[in-house]
């Protein structure tokens, strides 16, 4: 299948709906998302769990996450993109409440694995039924607002985070299992009805995505930059604390992100941008995410982090909404959602192997060699972005 460059993008008010709809549920559900972050402090000090144990329970979780998004993929094919987004949002609603009621570690470990089951069941649909009612050239637009309002609200929740740590912290889990309820009230009511039909399809089709060459090669690509993308999250603090600087800053990189994100949304309106490829879009991408990371290794003080905050911002900005589009290009209508189920396995695997190369990149090489790496992996990307064209066309 060839893709075709992109010659409109519509402004976020031509966008249907049912985007909207989308974004401003998974917002209210991304506000309360502020749980993961403290769940490693409820097993060791509540429950009793010693680091190396919490470490285990948190990288079963993560573990977890990976044949959740898969089932989310097969569900949104079979049953359907609504049903699917409420019935996972609900399981998450469950096991958080679950972990806030837990009084013992092992019950603790079933509900945190429970939860890493359902936690990405939501994922593969949401993105199935923003490519469903979109044309192709609205996707890289319909994918950046959703990926601006998830950013935005998680700034936002930080600052909640930040305001009810004091509490209870298992009053934390709770109040994550009530967004996710909402979120599936809202997602329930308000997006349209089902109507693919599980018997539409073809025996044959079932394992069709993991025999495409042309995702495969994507799901490769789309892992080192989800890689580089959890280093980011993962190593920036630790790099902050590295050249001293105060903890604090990282809220600050990080909201000045996510301001990036939504301002930079009105540049994919503009002609140039949307006269340009998919690939050759990444191709800028990955170039500006490669001065972002390298000026991240060389920096000293905060106004050149914020500078390559910004830099790095803006490269995400090209990169996010493009792999989304050019897989939903790819897959067959019946099968889209696992075709974006198979590529989100990426940020499972990156979620597990990021933690690793951080640290041991910093220990051995700090961060100068870090964030080089990244740049340098980032390099070769963008260098790869004409061969990985003329392979999926």
């Amino acid at each position: 299948m060839t893709i075709a460059p992109e010659s409109r993008t519509s402004p976020w008010r031509g966008l249907p709906s049912t985007v909207w709809i989308l974004v401003a549920a998974r917002a209210v559900n991304r506000l309360g998302a502020f749980t993961l972050p403290f769940l490693g402090v409820v097993l060791t000090v509540e429950l009793g769990a010693t680091l190396a144990q919490t470490g285990l329970i948190l990288t079963l979780f993560g573990l977890a996450t990976i044949p959740s998004r898969i089932f989310g993929g097969h569900l949104a094919d079979r049953l359907g993109r609504r049903s699917t987004i409420v019935f996972g949002l609900i399981g998450c609603a469950l096991a958080q409440t679950w972990i806030a009621l837990s009084s013992s570690l092992w019950s603790a470990v079933l509900a945190v694995t429970l939860l890493g089951l359902v936690f990405e069941i939501y994922e593969p649909p949401s993105q199935a039924t923003i490519a469903d009612v979109t044309q192709p050239a609205d996707r890289p637009a319909a994918y950046g607002l959703l990926g601006s309002a998830m950013a935005a609200a998680a700034v936002v929740a930080g600052v909640l985070a930040a305001a009810l740590s004091h509490w209870n912290l298992r009053w934390l889990f709770a109040i994550d299992a009530v967004t996710c309820l909402a979120c599936a009230i809202l997602i329930g009511c308000a997006l349209p009805t089902d109507t693919r039909a599980a018997g539409n399809e073809e025996p044959a089709t079932r394992t069709a995505a993991w025999r495409d060459r042309r995702l495969l090669i994507l799901l490769l690509s789309g892992t080192v930059f989800a890689a580089l993308y959890m280093q980011l999250i993962l190593g920036l603090p630790l790099t902050l604390i590295e050249r001293n600087l105060p903890t604090a800053s990282i809220g600050i990189l990080l909201t000045v992100s996510a301001l990036t994100l939504i301002a930079g949304q009105r540049l994919l309106h503009t002609t140039r941008l949307r006269t340009l490829d998919d690939f050759t879009c990444m191709t800028i991408g990955y170039v500006l995410l490669a001065i972002g990371l390298f000026a991240n290794g060389h920096a000293h003080n905060l106004p050149v982090f914020l500078a390559a905050t910004v830099i790095w911002s803006l490269g995400d900005l090209l990169l996010l909404g493009r792999y989304y589009t050019i897989v939903s290009a790819i897959a067959p209508d019946h099968a889209r959602g696992r075709y974006l189920a198979v590529f989100g396995i990426s940020w499972g695997i990156a979620s597990t192997v990021a933690p690793l190369t951080v640290t041991q990149l910093l220990d051995t090489t700090g961060p100068a060699g870090l964030w080089t790496t990244a740049a340098l992996a980032a390099v070769v990307l963008a260098a790869l972005q004409p061969t990985i064209r003329r392979q999926l066309s």
